[in-house]
């Protein structure tokens, strides 16, 4: 049985262009393929509070399960793709999150 829906946060600074570039031209067709959308796409802008160091980019992608995230990751034919994005990008946070109704899980 499949798990829930999640969300995974991409925070990172491109550190070459060619690179990520490569990646972009494919990422989006497969990402839709292993069922994830990308919901939001983002440029730092400030800090309003906390002390994480910031990164320029930012991606929120959700897929329909944790596997399906994990198929696309673990796929043997994307590891080239795989490959542009670590190449062109550093700093990289990469978490997942459930995907939740609302706040209740946290009070029960």
């Amino acid at each position: 049985m499949k798990s829930k829906s999640i969300y995974a946060l991409n925070l990172f600074t491109i550190t070459n262009k060619r690179e990520y570039l490569a990646y972009l031209k494919r990422s989006g067709e497969e990402v839709t393929k292993y069922k994830g959308k990308v919901v939001a796409i983002g440029k730092y802008k400030e800090s309003l509070k906390g002390e994480l160091t910031p990164r320029p980019v930012m991606i929120l992608v959700e897929w329909e399960s944790q596997e399906d995230l994990q198929s696309y990751l673990n796929d043997p034919n994307l590891a080239e793709l795989h490959s542009h994005r670590e190449k062109g990008t550093g700093d990289y946070i990469w978490q997942s999150f459930e995907k939740l109704e609302d706040f209740k899980v946290f009070f029960k």
